[in-house]
């Protein structure tokens, strides 16, 4: 009875505190809830037992003759029987109850490790692109975290770029702007992702120091086929451009869709159309497939 109403609690909260919540026997929020709570659980043992590991997906400019490598490294985790669980199962449980934080942290510390132990990579590389949670922006500590592992691995922040969600910018703005402008003296770069899905995207565009757009995937996806998605893709490209913002076009999964980019002058595509995510490690050992758009 006590764990119910523990969990009880956390629904309450999660639907916007200040509430009642009524439990009941075969409740399907209660038995959602509890299986967040056990991934809890399931992540903080993972951190200690090492099982995350980092793929990775090539984000390709338009034109051929663009620039140099560029990729997004994605996070993923193994049970402990070896089987790849998708980030979609663990990171919403990791924002939920606030270890996120502890998650980016482990991809910060592997991307920079890895990058350090291959130079000849990282003569070739444009720019990595790591994804932070808005969690990591409520850690006091969190820039001078990232400042001190570029310095501890001899990194340049000029070959990273740091993706925040709309989300995560808003979620602490102050704390996220004072992130930007100390990480920003070490030369690293920012995008804001999933651009266009909130009307305040474009009023905390002004002052968020970006720069790089991640035109949502949601709208670029049917561009080909549905001429109101095109209208959105064609306008968020126009506001970048007219901000002097490098626009990226995210879930490209067909040459109809790669055309259209290009024609409107969207600078990098990244999705399935183009190159499948690999392992990091392939990555950095240039076992990868060049993508389409530069051929």
């Amino acid at each position: 009875m006590l764990r119910a109403v523990d969990i009880a609690c956390y629904v309450a909260k999660n639907q916007g505190r200040n509430r009642v919540y009524l439990s009941v026997v075969d409740d399907v929020q209660i038995s959602e809830q509890r299986i967040e709570m056990e991934w809890l659980n399931r992540i903080q043992v993972a951190l200690q037992e090492n099982r995350f590991f980092l793929d990775a997906q090539l984000i390709a400019p338009t034109v051929k003759g663009g620039r140099g490598l560029r990729y997004e490294v994605l996070v993923r985790l193994k049970d402990k029987e070896g089987k790849t669980i998708p980030p979609g199962a663990f990171l919403p449980a990791a924002e939920r109850f606030g270890i996120a934080h502890k998650i980016d942290r482990w991809v910060i510390n592997e991307v920079f490790r890895q990058l350090a132990a291959h130079t000849a990579h990282l003569n070739e590389l444009d720019a990595c692109h790591i994804n932070l949670s808005g969690r990591s922006f409520d850690q006091p500590d969190f820039a001078e975290f990232v400042i001190e592992r570029l310095q501890h691995y001899g990194l340049s922040g000029g070959k990273i770029c740091f993706e925040l969600t709309e989300t995560a910018a808003i979620h602490n703005f102050a704390d996220a702007q004072n992130f930007m402008a100390l990480l920003g003296d070490s030369k690293c770069s920012f995008a804001l992702d999933d651009f266009g899905t909130g009307l305040s995207s474009f009023s905390y565009l002004r002052r968020l120091p970006v720069d790089y757009l991640k035109i949502d995937g949601v709208f670029v996806r049917d561009i080909a086929t549905d001429q109101t998605d095109l209208a959105m893709v064609r306008a968020i490209n126009d506001i970048g451009k007219t901000l002097q913002k490098k626009t990226i076009a995210e879930f490209v999964e067909n040459n109809e869709t790669l055309e259209l980019l290009k024609e409107m002058g969207v600078d990098f595509a990244q999705g399935y159309g183009l190159h499948r995510p690999c392992r990091f490690q392939d990555m950095l050992s240039g076992n990868v497939v060049e993508p389409r758009t530069s051929q």
